[in-house]
């Protein structure tokens, strides 16, 4: 590999400040980020809004490991709650294995060659003992000092309460849920609850129930009630998405029932009378997105000022609410948002585009300062790179399906290879944002489609269930059949077509070798390739994955069998290069060593590396390079380029 390779690797995988978990509470932004050269090194920081040019002020110091491994995906690792004029900053800690709590004040004038925003009134405590399990971050506090949580114990979830006065205390559980529960939120004197729950052998984007609780003075559940509407979910599965307090009694969610997560408002003025204030149902609208991790945001602010993101057909807006009524819409340049927060009329995003990468947005809608997206985006511009062009082709039973194209950047090939990308989970999606490994194939000139294949979210309901009961069998089709239109409309080397596929892709990507002749090779990491290995031994929050994606194990032990391309390796005789992390609890390295020895043998070119410091999806920016450089070598040789 040339010097100039070398360079464009490392920065493909570059390290930088990643302004993780933001959220906005009154005048100041918190975040998380590393403070060390480990991944286990990190503190959360604070600094005022809009106020990019502040330095950030760290709140935490190094002794914590400030992390959420709830349900084995995590989300948010800490909460900032704006209680009794201060600031109660809570977070989990992955060395202790528990909660812990500070409280700060803002400083009255800020000293700015201190750099401090934010005063201790109160040192960090350990609120709770050390638990074997794990707790989420969706935490609430009443007025009489009580921290309400959700946490996982045993393969069992509780909903919980400590006393903010005290530290190190056992857990005090209010309730144990039937199987799984999270999104725990409250209206602002914390004396109605809610949370959504959900049960096998369903996903929580697939069926969940959305509870109401009342507390009591002691902070015990007085009455729970379960959310029941016959326009909704009484004769059919669905789904809710982040329950959110704007007022003592309103409610704001999402639900599937149209065939679209739209917006629905619940007056709960009355626990047994819950009813709806109002429902927005819009086809081709998106206000949710699957709950793999926990703290997504799409709606934030109150009654009087609520913000919401969507998506609309192919991009990204923001809307305003007051009262309960639609305000405007607000256009964006994104493909994908995070971090999406608000307090009062300051909104705080992290926005991803197509040629840049993720930049905090902070925009003052109460002085009518609107961020100049442009301006904002174009210092971080990348200009030399590939822009994706959406594509609809005919997938499975020529049913209409997405992806996005990428042309070469420079002309190396008479035709260019094609490489197609099998995305994970396998109900995620590509949105277009800039990837750098993308750009790294363009940058070489080869061409490269992301396939949302039937399955993939963003585009309805009907599109996510494509992939039931047909898992290994939709994908794949679509990915040969995405592959078949480019090759017959003369734009791709029909020679060299590659299958690149991550965790579930992986099984999506092999079994595209398996059946047909299109694809030449495949590079996998961490891949799926067992079934049957993978509905007895995943972890607990996939255990029931496999019902809607391949259906009931005892009575469908055929499928599991005939679709898990470790029974038929001996079948592929093409190369193969495989990556797997020794730390992966997800899929066990395991497996992928099983088929190690095969792969070498049905072909020169194939190779399987480990990293034994790597888990479920890699971390380390040497691996990284590792992975980029032995793919180059592997389709210089694969493809004879």
């Amino acid at each position: 590999m040339s010097n100039d390779d070398q360079l464009k690797v490392r920065q493909t995988v570059s390290k930088k400040k990643s302004f993780k978990e933001l959220t906005i509470v009154r005048d100041i932004i918190f975040w998380i980020d590393l403070v060390g050269e480990g991944q286990n090194e990190n503190a959360i920081f604070a600094r005022p809004f809009n106020e990019k040019e502040a330095f950030p002020q760290k709140l935490t110091s190094k002794k914590y490991n400030i992390k959420n491994n709830f349900h084995g995906y995590g989300g948010k690792s800490y909460k900032c709650i704006n209680f009794k004029n201060n600031f109660y900053l809570i977070w989990i800690d992955q060395i202790t294995k528990a909660v812990w709590f500070q409280i700060f004040k803002e400083e009255s004038s800020i000293d700015r060659s201190q750099n401090k925003y934010l005063v201790s009134v109160q040192e960090p405590n350990q609120l709770s003992k050390s638990i074997d399990g794990n707790f989420d971050s969706s935490f609430v506090i009443s007025e009489k000092n009580l921290l309400y949580g959700i946490c996982e114990i045993n393969n069992k979830d509780f909903l919980f309460s400590l006393n903010l006065k005290k530290t190190k205390q056992d857990i005090h559980r209010i309730k144990k849920f039937k199987n799984f529960a999270g999104e725990l939120s409250s209206n602002i004197s914390a004396n109605l609850l809610s949370w959504i729950e959900w049960d096998s052998p369903y996903m929580p984007w697939e069926k969940n129930e959305l509870f109401f609780a009342q507390i009591d003075q002691d902070g015990e559940i007085q009455k729970i009630k379960k959310f029941s509407n016959k326009l909704i979910n009484s004769k059919k599965n669905v789904s809710f998405f982040q329950p959110y307090w704007i007022s003592e009694t309103y409610l704001v969610c999402s639900e599937d029932s149209s065939g679209w997560w739209n917006l629905l408002f619940l007056d709960v003025s009355e626990i047994d009378n819950i009813f709806i204030k109002k429902r927005v149902e819009r086809n081709l609208f998106e206000y949710g997105a699957p709950q793999w991790v926990t703290g997504i945001t799409f709606f934030s602010g109150n009654k009087k000022n609520l913000f919401c993101v969507a998506k609309k057909e192919n991009s990204l807006i923001v809307e305003q609410y007051k009262d309960l009524e639609f305000v405007k819409e607000f256009s964006t340049p994104f493909t994908s948002i995070s971090d999406f927060s608000v307090f009062r009329k300051k909104v705080l995003l992290k926005g991803y585009g197509s040629d840049f990468l993720g930049i905090v947005f902070e925009i003052d809608f109460a002085k009518k300062v609107l961020s100049n997206f442009s301006e904002q985006i174009f210092f971080d511009h990348i200009k030399y790179c590939s822009k994706p062009e959406t594509f609809w082709f005919k997938g499975f039973e020529d049913k209409s399906t997405h992806c996005f194209l990428y042309r070469p950047l420079v002309e190396n090939f008479r035709k260019p290879p094609l490489l197609v990308r099998a995305h994970s989970g396998p109900t995620s999606c590509f949105d277009g944002s800039y990837n750098s490994e993308v750009q790294y194939w363009t940058s070489k000139g080869f061409f490269v489609a992301e396939v949302n294949y039937g399955g993939s979210s963003g585009f309805g309901k009907a599109y996510r269930e494509r992939l039931n009961y047909k898992w290994g069998i939709v994908d794949s089709y679509d990915c040969k059949a995405l592959a078949l239109e480019l090759i017959k409309s003369n734009q791709v080397d029909s020679e060299k077509v590659v299958i690149f596929g991550n965790s579930a892709g992986g099984l999506t990507a092999l079994n595209c070798l398996l059946y047909g002749s299109i694809f030449t090779a495949a590079i996998c990491k961490y891949p799926v390739i067992d079934l049957k290995d993978m509905h007895y031994n995943t972890h607990r929050f996939e255990k029931d994955y496999l019902n809607s994606l391949v259906g009931n194990y005892a009575k469908n032990r055929d499928d599991y069998i005939y679709r898990s391309p470790i029974n038929h390796i001996n079948k592929i005789k093409k190369p193969i290069l495989l990556f797997h992390g020794k730390k992966d609890t997800v899929i066990s390295y395991k497996q992928t060593l099983k088929i190690q020895e095969i792969l070498i043998q049905n072909n020169k070119y194939s190779e399987v590396i480990f990293f034994d410091n790597e888990g479920h999806g890699f971390k380390n920016i040497e691996n990284k390079e590792v992975v980029m450089q032995k793919s180059q070598e592997f389709l210089k040789n694969a493809l004879n380029i």
